[in-house]
């Protein structure tokens, strides 16, 4: 079996280990920070700085196991690359929101482009990773291989964690071929007939890998065997789409993301997880609906808790992706906030690790 490698950049596992043994000895706050492209997810970090830039290189990828490990700070540019190379990708299609996206902030994250509902989110991409603990002690969580993630699973808890648990360093992946065919389609249609049809579609074995509706349209991804791809996309009809749309949403390029700077809609984005099959809902704004409808963006000027009570109702919760904004995400339950409370005490005991970043008391 051919294994390919390659030379890792470089290796600063002890340079960073030594300054959070100093932060926790001091009792001094860090602000991890990777390329900082996704810096206005979440509040504000007042801290010291702990940048894992120059902890970079891929250390192992053998594209016959379908498995890559990286190291943190590598560009996420360069890891697409490498598995590009190979005719594969991480499924998830993550945002880099800029050039100088790293992999950490990738996982850091968690962040997920269209494919997600069909494919799995970064989590399920996660085999294991190396953390550095607040006791500056580098340790390994999980492994290369899906039958070594037993038990309590810290490697994927760090997903979405935003950095408040531990410093990540090095993170090893499932990747997969890419699709022999893709085809998109752009089919008009209002905001009613195409989550009936979405739904209706979801209990078929069609090969939809991406839903989008704005501007009075659908538009969707098909990906997978060329007769299957072929057969779908002559049954559906509708004008043909790029995959340019995809990218640019993805990536938030669309003249819907445009902000006021740009002479655009200045006001707040939010993005909104909610339930499969979910009706229109009663926000004022803007609204793409993306995932087949599960996530939605709105460019809206609601009041923040308005927005937030109307969204509970449909049971699902809000984000903000617009700086400024006092508390970007939704409340915890006081429940939920109990253990994870518990959690953030257990691994970070003296609070250095991104505080308030999720939420003030954390």
């Amino acid at each position: 079996m051919e294994q390919h490698q390659q030379a890792p950049d470089r290796d600063v596992t002890e340079a960073l280990c030594e300054k959070v043994r100093q932060a926790a000895a001091d009792k001094t706050p860090l602000h991890i920070q990777g390329g900082g492209t996704k810096a206005f997810y979440g509040r504000s970090v007042e801290g010291v700085a702990l940048s894992t830039r120059e902890h970079r290189g891929i250390t192992h990828y053998d594209p016959v196991e379908l498995v890559i490990t990286v190291r943190a700070g590598t560009p996420l540019a360069q890891f697409e690359a490498a598995l590009d190379r190979q005719n594969q990708q991480l499924a998830c299609e993550p945002p880099h929101f800029g050039s100088a996206a790293t992999v950490g902030g990738m996982v850091a994250t968690g962040l997920s482009g269209p494919r997600r509902p069909w494919a799995g989110a970064v989590r399920d991409f996660v085999l294991g990773t190396r953390l550095i603990t607040w006791e500056g002690k580098s340790l390994r969580f999980g492994g290369e291989v899906m039958k070594n993630v037993a038990g309590y699973d810290l490697s994927r808890l760090m997903v979405g964690a935003q950095g408040t648990l531990g410093v990540i360093t090095e993170v090893s992946f499932k990747v997969l071929p890419k699709p022999a065919a893709v085809h998109g389609l752009r089919l008009e249609m209002t905001i009613e007939a195409a989550l009936e049809r979405l739904a209706e579609w979801g209990r078929r074995p069609m090969p939809i890998t991406a839903a989008a509706y704005h501007d009075g349209a659908l538009h969707l991804r098909l990906e997978g065997g060329e007769s299957s791809v072929a057969a779908t996309a002559s049954q559906l009809g509708g004008e043909a789409l790029g995959n340019e749309f995809w990218q640019d949403l993805r990536e938030h390029r669309l003249a819907f993301f445009d902000t006021g700077a740009d002479g655009g809609d200045s006001r707040p984005l939010w993005r909104l997880s909610l339930p499969n099959n979910t009706p229109p809902l009663a926000i004022e704004g803007e609204v793409l609906y993306d995932w087949a409808g599960a996530q939605r963006w709105v460019r809206s000027d609601m009041n923040p808790t308005r927005l937030q009570e109307e969204i509970a109702r449909a049971k699902g919760h809000p984000t903000c992706f617009t700086p400024g904004v006092a508390e970007p995400f939704m409340p915890l339950a006081p429940t939920v906030a109990k253990y994870h409370k518990r959690l953030k005490k257990r691994l970070d005991p003296h609070g250095i690790f991104n505080p308030g970043r999720l939420y003030a008391e954390l």
